[in-house]
C-alpha cells in the first residue's frame, strides 16, 4: 500500500509554493497585514487562478471535486509561507455550504466562490471557546437571526456567512448576504495580523435555512480543525528551517552556535517532534473521507498535537536566535503570532484532548 502523496498533489504543493516564495514574500505580508482590511484582492485572485478556491467543490458547481487531503496540503502551504488572507474563513464555509440540504443555495454560491468572486465564511464560536454546536445561544425565528459570534474570519469583507445556530428543531445553518439588515460586524485586535477576526452580531438578520441538525457543522468543524493542524505543522517546518539555517552562519564564541551541544539537541528535539506528527493530520484529513466513523476523534486528536508540537518548535526557535528573535524587523514573530492563533482558535488543545477522550468513551 502506498502512504504517499499523488503525483498530483506533490503538483499542487509545489505549485502553490512556487506561487507564494514569489508572490508573497514576508515583505508582501507585512503590507497586507498592516492594511485595513488584511484582504489582498490580487493575491487572492491568483489564488483562485491556480484552483485554490475551488479545490473541493463539485465540478458541477464550477470546482476540482477534491478531497480534504487535498485542502489540507494547501493549508500546509499556507503556514509555511504565513500567507495572509481569508483561506480559512473561505474553506470552512465552502464545506459547510457543501454539507448542506439547500441545492439553490449552491448553485448560486458554490460557482462564485470557486472561482474567486465571492468570499465566504463560517460564524459557529460563540463566548470565546465555545465550538460545540449543541452550545449554540444564536436563536433562528421567522427566518431572522438574533444572537453574536466572537470570532468570525474576515466577515467584514466577505460575501455571504454561513452561521450556526438553533431555531425549535435544534442546531442548524443559516446563510447571511452582506449587507443584511440588522448584521454588523466589529474588528477584533488580535496577535496573528496575517488572519483577520470580526465579531459579529445579528439583530433580527434576514437569514435563509440551508442545513437542519448539526451534520454539516461538525463536517466543517472537523474540516477546519485538520486545517490547522495543517498550517501548524507548515509554519513549524518553516521555523525548524529558518533555526537550523541561522544555526550554521550565526558564529559566537569563534564558531558556529549550531556547533554547540545544547543547540544540537534543541534543533534534534524540533526535527523528531515534527515529522511523526506529519503522518497524524495526513490519516486525519484522510479519515474525513473515507473513514467518517474515525475522522471526529482523530481531527480533536490532530488539532491538539499539532497546537503543542507547534508551540514548542517556535519557541526553541526564537530562543535559538537570540535577540534578534524578538524584534518587529525580524520575520519570526509572523510565525509566532500563527502559532498562537492556532492555539485557540476553534478551541485549545486540552478542549480537544477531552473531547477526544470522551469520544473514545475513556
Amino acid at each position: 500500500m502506498d502512504f504517499g502523496l499523488t503525483e498530483d498533489q506533490i503538483l499542487l504543493k509545489d505549485s502553490l509554493r512556487r506561487f507564494l516564495d514569489a508572490e508573497c514574500p514576508t515583505t508582501r505580508t507585512r503590507a497586507v497585514m498592516e492594511g485595513a482590511s488584511g484582504h489582498d484582492a490580487d493575491l487572492w485572485r491568483g489564488m483562485a487562478e491556480l484552483g485554490v478556491t475551488g479545490l473541493t467543490i463539485a465540478p458541477e458547481h464550477g470546482g476540482s471535486g477534491m478531497e480534504a487531503l487535498d485542502l489540507a496540503l494547501v493549508a500546509e502551504e499556507m503556514g509555511w509561507a504565513a500567507a495572509p488572507g481569508p483561506f480559512l474563513g473561505n474553506a470552512l464555509a465552502t464545506t459547510a455550504l457543501a454539507a448542506s440540504d439547500d441545492a439553490d443555495a449552491k448553485n448560486r454560491w458554490l460557482p462564485s466562490i470557486a472561482a474567486g468572486d465571492a468570499l465566504a465564511t463560517l460564524a459557529v464560536g460563540e463566548k470565546i471557546g465555545t465550538w460545540d454546536a449543541d452550545q449554540l445561544e444564536t436563536r433562528a425565528e421567522g427566518g431572522c437571526l438574533t444572537g453574536a459570534k466572537s470570532l468570525v474570519p474576515y466577515a467584514g469583507v466577505s460575501d455571504v456567512l454561513i452561521v450556526a445556530a438553533r431555531d425549535a428543531d435544534g442546531p442548524g445553518l443559516w446563510l447571511v448576504e452582506r449587507g443584511a439588515a440588522g448584521l454588523t460586524a466589529t474588528p477584533v485586535k488580535g496577535n496573528d495580523m496575517t488572519r483577520r477576526l470580526d465579531a459579529v452580531r445579528f439583530e433580527r438578520t434576514p437569514a435563509v435555512k440551508i442545513a437542519a441538525g448539526r451534520a454539516a457543522i461538525d463536517r466543517a468543524r472537523d474540516v477546519g480543525l485538520v486545517l490547522l493542524a495543517a498550517d501548524s505543522y507548515g509554519g513549524a517546518n518553516r521555523c525548524l528551517r529558518m533555526t537550523a539555517d541561522y544555526a550554521v552562519t550565526r558564529e559566537q564564541f569563534g564558531q558556529v552556535i549550531g556547533a554547540f551541544q545544547g543547540v544540537k539537541h534543541q534543533l534534534a528535539d524540533m526535527a523528531t517532534d515534527l515529522e511523526p506528527s506529519l503522518s497524524l493530520w495526513w490519516y486525519t484529513a484522510h479519515a474525513l473521507d473515507h473513514m467518517p466513523d474515525k475522522a471526529e476523534r482523530h481531527a480533536a486528536l490532530a488539532k491538539a498535537h499539532l497546537n503543542d508540537v507547534y508551540d514548542m518548535v517556535v519557541r526553541y526557535a526564537i530562543e535559538l536566535h537570540g535577540g534578534i528573535g524578538f524584534t518587529w524587523e525580524f520575520d519570526l514573530h509572523l510565525w509566532f503570532r500563527r502559532a498562537l492563533f492556532n492555539r485557540s482558535f476553534m478551541g485549545t488543545a486540552a478542549y480537544h484532548r477531552k473531547r477526544a477522550a470522551d469520544l473514545a468513551n475513556w
